[in-house]
């Protein structure tokens, strides 16, 4: 059974760092896209980041552009989010997506973390 887990989130500071990471296990698969949304109480999951199989290729919503980064670490199948100053607004759990192809010429297909409750406050 393949697992996608996130890890990392927790109370911090306004201002404060932030690591989060998402490792996926559990099988044999070629991991695509990966991504990382949020979701806020009261509000539907939003898109924050993500990123394409090489790394070379980042997206970011407009929320959190420069001030949060997005990697990978394909060896370790590892997706990380990384922010340097963090706002109360982005208090919310963080949830990661991977796409993945679990066998050769079959279509990929979305796999979602749990997901880790960020809260930012003083």
């Amino acid at each position: 059974q393949v697992h996608v887990v996130e890890s990392g989130g927790g109370l911090v500071q306004p201002g404060g760092p932030l690591r989060l990471s998402c490792a996926v296990s559990g099988g044999i698969f070629r991991i695509y896209d990966m991504g990382w949304y949020r979701q806020a109480p009261g509000k539907e999951r939003e898109f924050v980041a993500t990123i394409n199989r090489s790394g070379g290729i980042t997206n970011y919503a407009d929320s959190v552009k420069g001030r949060f980064t997005i990697s990978r670490d394909n060896a370790k199948n590892t997706v990380y989010l990384q922010s340097d100053g963090l706002n109360p607004e982005d208090t919310a759990v963080y949830y990661c997506n991977a796409r993945l192809q679990i066998t050769s010429c079959r279509p990929s297909t979305d796999y979602w973390g749990q997901g880790t409750q960020v809260t930012v406050s003083s």
